[in-house]
């Protein structure tokens, strides 16, 4: 489990650097894949999960 966290905080923060440095180029796309992959694995999955799925149902449900 230690290991699952160092690497996602790892490839947050490689994300983080690439977003803001301005091109989002391939090698930066497999490192958001790899982060998003290694975060499904944690404890947080069930939270951002509910987060997403929250956020979908408040944007469906207004209308224009």
């Amino acid at each position: 489990m230690a290991v699952s966290v160092s690497v996602v905080l790892l490839l947050l923060i490689l994300a983080v650097v690439f977003l803001r440095s301005g091109g989002l180029k391939l090698s930066h796309a497999l490192v958001c894949a790899l982060l998003g992959f290694f975060l499904a694995g944690t404890s947080l999955a069930p939270t951002i999960y509910n987060g997403v799925s929250a956020t979908a149902d408040v944007v469906s449900s207004v209308k224009p």
